[in-house]
């Protein structure tokens, strides 16, 4: 039920009907349309103590929202509770111990542009008003991944308001076990309302290289874009691309309306040193375009954000792969059509491939929740339109692809999961880590009141163990 006051919250509250809520329930995939009965604009943990108190008292269901990517729409309970954490997106830079202490509502943009004058940076994703919460808690996949590990590996602590209302904090020395699971294992065990971050010297500077092949060439680009992965330096994640090419003259036009694959990478680090591996880089064929982009670090985490904007309607697939075999790259480029099928090429998803390896791999696999630290390269396959019409179609497509890349896989991305359920949370984390989650959730959620997420139910005892 709605309520005027919530005992002990200052924040904001936010109703249906309220000239503010449709704003405040939308999220990044247009498909997600609930209705929450009430949105609580948290500033401070007390707030979210007080929301979740109220939440559990009022047996209503609980999302959390940070900067609303969640593809599924986690954030947005219909019906239920939203603590919007956005309200609290403050970073605060210590230069001299390397710290970055942000606020869990935090956009992404917010972190790299208040390290970046420091000459400092940590690990954060590709698109830069993507959340810091939803993205941390997952693991949190960045071009700085292979020079220093994943965002998760970057976090000396978080603070975190737990199912009980309690604010604690966790860290190698402090609630180790819960630290453990934060490190991966998603929303699953509160709200974290603070992380400090380790930032690292950056000199800021990129080089983006896209190259791009007929479909016919690609299979021998694709291979010889292979074979230089496990080589490739740090400051290197190598990018692959399949799609269908428009007709807006950056590519020739008989390519128009055809699928077309591009290999590159991008180089954090020295300039020099990038474009020396770019001459090696070419040798894999002579492609039919070549885009070449020199750019700031805080320029680059923000160039996709136009083609990834709020009001697009969304699905996608991932997986991880041990290994990238010829029939891997034979799935890859196919796209998920069947042979002898004319799809309508403008409606296919689009697939991409990105280079795991380097810190992410020195990581040892135990030390923390997140898992598949062997993974050679992560491969997406997302679709994104406008027309409620092209929906069944759109998302059977998606599907396709997924199971025509499901026989090269070793696991999959937490933070890629759609409406794959409990067996897509079994893909993401093997048995053994699986089991721990369960107890370390017994431990700090037993009602599992965070559900809203690749749920990991808590392991229950039995009368005769817990009598033990």
């Amino acid at each position: 039920m709605a309520t005027a006051t919530i005992p002990g919250f200052a924040g904001e509250l936010v109703r249906p009907g309220d000239a503010t809520f449709d704003q405040h329930r939308e999220i990044w995939n247009a498909m997600v349309d609930r209705r929450p009965v009430l949105i609580a604009r948290c500033t401070t943990s007390e707030d979210v103590a007080a929301a979740l108190r109220h939440a559990r008292q009022e047996n209503l269901e609980i999302g959390v929202k940070c900067g609303g990517h969640s593809i599924v729409g986690y954030s947005v309970p219909d019906g239920g509770l939203m603590i919007d954490l956005s309200p609290m997106s403050a970073v605060r830079i210590d230069a001299g111990t390397r710290r970055a202490y942000v606020q869990g509502g935090s956009l992404l943009r917010n972190l790299d542009r208040a390290a970046e004058p420091h000459g400092l940076a940590t690990t954060a994703g590709n698109v830069s008003h993507t959340g810091v919460g939803g993205l941390t808690l997952g693991g949190g996949m960045g071009w700085l991944a292979r020079q220093f590990g994943l965002a998760c590996d970057n976090v000396a602590s978080y603070t975190v308001v737990t199912a009980d209302g309690e604010a604690v904090r966790a860290s190698a020395d402090e609630h180790p076990d819960l630290f453990w699971g934060l490190r991966g294992g998603g929303g699953n065990f509160g709200v974290v309302t603070e992380f400090e971050f380790r930032l690292h010297p950056l000199s800021h500077t990129v080089l983006a290289v896209d190259r791009y092949f007929d479909p016919d060439d690609a299979p021998a680009a694709l291979r010889a874009w292979r074979d230089l992965l496990p080589d490739a330096p740090r400051q290197a994640t190598l990018t692959a691309d399949v799609f269908t090419a428009a007709q807006d003259g950056s590519l020739p036009d008989r390519l128009s309306g055809r699928s077309v694959v591009g290999i590159g990478f991008t180089w954090v680090g020295d300039l020099g040193e990038g474009r020396r591996y770019l001459e090696r880089f070419r040798d894999t064929g002579e492609a039919l375009a070549e885009e070449v982009e020199e750019m700031r670090y805080v320029d680059l985490q923000s160039i996709a954000d136009d083609v990834h904007h709020h009001g697009k309607r969304r699905y996608m697939k991932g997986h991880y792969l041990g290994e990238l075999s010829d029939a891997a790259i034979d799935a890859f480029i196919g796209r998920g059509v069947t042979s002898g099928v004319e799809p309508n090429w403008s409606r296919l998803p689009n697939g991409g491939l990105q280079s795991y390896g380097g810190a992410i791999r020195d990581v040892a696999d135990d030390d923390a929740a997140f898992s598949h630290r062997r993974t050679l390269v992560e491969w997406g396959g997302s679709t994104t339109w406008l027309d409620a019409a092209e929906d069944e179609e759109r998302i059977a497509a998606a599907r396709d692809y997924g199971r025509a890349m499901e026989p090269f896989a070793t696991g999959v991305y937490v933070n890629t999961l759609m409406d794959e359920g409990e067996a897509g949370v079994r893909r993401a984390y093997n048995a053994a880590k699986l089991a721990r989650l369960a107890e370390i959730k017994r431990r700090y959620d037993p009602d599992n009141v965070f559900h809203l997420n690749a749920n990991i139910a808590p392991e229950r005892r039995s009368a005769e163990a817990g009598a033990g």
